[in-house]
């Protein structure tokens, strides 16, 4: 039976977010580097001689908040350089995992960002030996990682790091993204790189239609060939692009809460989240980088019951969705949505 938004209302606040934790979930667009539960973030930056300026984990939050997209990448940045021993990538990844659970977040695509961290001496087989070494510390929460090549890059460090992931492959990492400035590396710059992707086996996503409108979209979809786009949040700003999503059911991997804090989309109002949902696009719902945007996927199903009045039916929906629009083998896809549906009943 569906329950109206009043009558979740009425239920209260706290019953809600009982419901939201207790319901298995899964989600397919969460950043590693942007995930760091905060109090691990603050030990981190402890390590390496603290900051003046930082005297408190709240002071840590408060930092992270973003005049605009360009303002989020300059802070991502900064808080890497926290990140510059192996086993800070297995303490890291040992907090995030704890985090997923504590959520009820049973299955995980998650994006790792390692060109950044090889320019300061470290090696990639041993920076994903780490993570995978933090994760296992937390076996009921399953994750897959997605190298993110960072467009930022431009295509030849690109695809230099697509084969170096692919020299261990086998180690869990199950695709390819491709994040950083949408306007200054569009996708039409690294077909040939998706195409290489692809002969080796690797699933694809590309961050899309986020700071920049339906071009990047359509880029991403024609250019690159990919699977998914990674947020997709303009792309209604183009009806026939919506159409085409709709008709070829590519599935949105969409962050709301991010899009308000880099600047994106103004408020949670006004978010396309409803609209999209209505018209069939296939959506899943993400946080993005919770530690940076102090958000949870508990907060973003809220946000969508109490905003734009989506029932209880609409978010296991929602999260089935996540199921079907993962990566896992067909077998192991089946065996989790028949899992979650009857937790969900």
């Amino acid at each position: 039976m569906t329950e109206s938004r009043a009558e979740l209302g009425q239920r209260g606040d706290e019953d809600l977010t009982d419901w939201l934790v207790r319901i298995p979930k899964a989600e397919l667009h969460l950043h590693l580097e942007g995930a760091i539960p905060l109090d691990a973030m603050w030990e981190l930056i402890q390590k390496y001689g603290g900051d003046p300026s930082l005297p408190s984990v709240e002071a840590l939050a408060e930092r992270f908040q973003f005049r605009d997209f360009p303002h989020f990448l300059q802070l991502w940045i900064w808080k890497n350089q926290f990140l510059r021993e192996y086993e800070d990538f297995t303490y890291m990844s040992q907090a995030f995992a704890r985090c997923l659970a504590q959520q009820n977040i049973r299955y995980a695509e998650v994006f790792f960002s390692p060109v950044r961290f090889v320019d300061e001496g470290l090696e990639i087989p041993r920076l994903f030996e780490s993570i995978r070494a933090g994760l296992s510390s937390t076996p009921e929460v399953e994750v897959a990682l997605i190298a993110d090549l960072v467009r930022d890059y431009g295509p030849d460090r690109a695809l230099g790091t697509l084969r170096d992931v692919n020299e261990i492959k086998d180690d869990g990492i199950f695709g390819i993204g491709l994040g950083g400035g949408e306007h200054n590396f569009p996708p039409e710059l690294f077909p040939t790189v998706y195409r290489e992707a692809r002969e080796m086996g690797f699933r694809t996503t590309a961050h899309a239609g986020e700071a920049a409108g339906p071009p990047s979209v359509w880029g991403a979809i024609h250019e690159l060939g990919v699977e998914r786009i990674g947020h997709g949040a303009r792309s209604g700003e183009d009806e026939t692009l919506l159409d085409y999503l709709v008709e070829h059911q590519i599935p949105l991997e969409l962050c709301p809460i991010s899009n308000i804090k880099t600047g994106v989309i103004d408020s949670i109002e006004q978010h396309p989240v409803r609209r999209y949902f209505d018209k069939g696009v296939l959506l899943t719902i993400n946080t993005d980088d919770p530690m940076m945007f102090g958000n949870s996927l508990v907060d973003e199903y809220r946000a969508l019951i109490e905003v734009h009045g989506f029932t209880k039916d609409d978010v296991k929906t929602l999260i089935l969705n996540a199921v079907k629009a993962s990566w896992l083998s067909d077998e192991r896809k089946e065996q989790l949505v028949g899992e979650f549906a009857a937790e969900l009943e």
